[in-house]
């Protein structure tokens, strides 16, 4: 029988635990990383997971899909060298066909349709839809690019450097916050339109445009702000952190502890900015194309795509209620997506 003051070693107590004993008693967690997590709590959210895929969607469609479509956005169809215009191709309803497709159809031959009918010049609606959307998205994409790194940086250090430095960083700040935004981004609009257009000609930015790259410089004067004040909101609270105090004790050089140190530690505040920028980006293009300030024509766009749907609104409806759906759905859901990523990256709100 067993001692209670007995000094002698149980050996019971020793006996290797089993399996189920290790489960029960150790309650294991995989080891992860921050980028894992949050993309495992992303995935948790119904809602930003499809809109995540509606936009991969879109996105894809927008690349693929001109390699496969049989007509062209700048095609006008019905307009052969050395024969009178064939006007039956112009303003086509859905699923419609011009005299020549008809005459086609009635031999047995194969005409692909026109899912979306013609615009008023016979050019098939669903590919410059498809194109508008490419445009679209190629703009929120590298106008929001362009606000990161400008945002980020000067945001870095305004908050890392402080002093007169910050002073007058926040100062220029609040002055563009004063400015009207849209009258704004109009007036520079047009100004650089016409500044750019004799100086990009005969270069490689011709192929974009006067007004294409006036849109990255617009966003580029204008839209920093609020990164760069986000950014330097962060980095003032993490400067005064030990590891922060100990880089600078061994002597680590400034730019090395905002880049190694600072920035990565604010990534989900970028993150979510960034992906809240990119729908913001896009609807500033389509209503400065919608104006006539956006792409050049014949390139089409999803702002300048409803604005040449006015003219025949009362008799071709669709072709506004069109462009305005695709923007409607891609703006809603990438800020559905942004909410989302700010749920899943934001460790305030876990």
């Amino acid at each position: 029988m067993k001692k209670i003051f007995s000094l002698h070693t149980d050996l019971d107590a020793f006996i290797p635990a089993t399996e189920d004993d290790k489960k029960y008693m150790v309650q294991m967690r995989e080891s992860s990383t921050f980028l894992k997590d949050g993309i495992k709590r992303l995935l948790k959210n119904k809602v930003a997971t499809v809109s995540l895929f509606i936009v991969i969607i879109i996105a894809l469609s927008s690349i693929i899909l001109p390699f496969f479509w049989p007509y062209q956005y700048d095609t006008m169809l019905g307009i052969t060298p050395g024969k009178p215009v064939d006007s039956s191709y112009n303003n086509l309803g859905p699923f419609e066909y011009g005299a020549t497709e008809q005459a086609m159809l009635d031999a047995g031959e194969d005409v692909f349709p026109h899912v979306f009918g013609t615009d008023n010049q016979g050019r098939d609606y669903f590919i410059r839809v498809v194109y508008g959307t490419r445009i679209s998205l190629a703009v929120g994409f590298f106008a929001s690019i362009i606000v990161l790194i400008i945002g980020l940086t000067i945001g870095s250090l305004a908050g890392y450097i402080g002093g007169k430095v910050d002073i007058i960083i926040m100062r220029l700040v609040d002055i563009i916050y004063s400015l009207p935004d849209m009258l704004m981004v109009i007036l520079l609009s047009t100004v650089l339109k016409t500044t750019l257009e004799p100086v990009i000609e005969g270069t490689i930015l011709a192929k974009l445009g006067s007004n294409m790259i006036s849109l990255f410089i617009v966003f580029g004067l204008l839209y920093w702000v609020s990164m760069s004040r986000l950014i330097r909101g962060q980095i003032l609270a993490l400067r005064e952190q030990e590891y922060v105090l100990a880089a600078q004790a061994v002597g680590a050089k400034s730019r090395w502890i905002i880049t190694k140190h600072l920035i990565p530690n604010c990534i989900s505040v970028v993150i979510i900015s960034t992906a809240l920028q990119i729908p913001s980006a896009i609807f500033t293009e389509s209503y400065l194309s919608f104006l006539g300030l956006g792409v050049n024509a014949p390139m089409p766009s999803l702002g300048s795509l409803a604005s040449d749907a006015l003219n025949g609104l009362q008799s071709y409806p669709s072709r506004l209620i069109i462009p305005a759906i695709v923007i409607s759905l891609i703006v809603l859901s990438l800020n559905l997506l942004g909410d989302g990523l700010r749920d899943a990256f934001d460790p305030k709100l876990r």
